[in-house]
């Protein structure tokens, strides 16, 4: 009886050393910058993480804006050298245009 109470709890005993649960990695959060030169948003399309931040800095000789085109945000004029943050706190596709040059036309993508 004794044996067999042995063999038992060999059996009953885990294989290998227990492995505690991975903790998620953080990563801090980012600064993407877009630059506004030559009518046009350099990159015209951003791919981020939920709570990175776009930035976009006008660099070139007149007012711009960056607008969402459903509404979410707008940034005003942006004056040469001046830029406009948003962070982005949920995932989705966010397109966006110059509400002063409506042919400039981007694209913030947060996965």
């Amino acid at each position: 009886m004794v044996r067999l109470l042995a063999v038992l709890s060999l059996v009953a005993l885990p294989a290998g050393p227990a492995v505690a649960a991975a903790a998620p990695v953080s990563r801090p959060a980012a600064v993407v910058d877009v630059m506004i030169k030559d009518f046009a948003f350099d990159p015209s399309s951003v791919t981020v993480h939920p709570g990175d931040t776009v930035r976009w800095i006008n660099k070139g000789g007149t007012d711009h804006t960056s607008t969402s085109d459903t509404g979410l945000w707008d940034s005003l004029r942006i004056a040469p050298g001046e830029s406009f943050r948003r962070t982005f706190g949920t995932a989705g596709t966010f397109p966006y245009h110059c509400a002063i040059h409506p042919s400039m036309k981007g694209t913030v993508t947060v996965r």
